[in-house]
């Protein structure tokens, strides 16, 4: 492979891996959280919910937990699930 393809490659768009969990939102207020979550991951429901919430059990891939503190900040990492 010559300079110039892969100079071509480096630039055209990385293959897509969905992103999965957003532990840079731990500690940002809910909104800006679920902004952010649907900016990265438009596909994905996202339901805000207080820490220590009971859930039924079951995994989902087209939603997004974001567990929040009585202060309304992310209390723990949100994940796909």
């Amino acid at each position: 492979m010559d300079a110039s393809s892969w100079s071509l490659r480096k630039s055209g768009p990385a293959s897509h891996h969905p992103k999965t969990s957003w532990p840079e939102v731990v500690g940002m207020a809910a909104t800006a959280a679920v902004a952010k979550i649907m900016q990265d991951r438009p596909d994905v429901a996202v339901e805000v919910l207080p820490s220590g919430t009971h859930l039924l059990p079951g995994a989902n891939p087209k939603r997004v937990r974001v567990f929040i503190d009585a202060h309304g900040a992310v209390a723990k990492t949100p994940r796909v699930g």
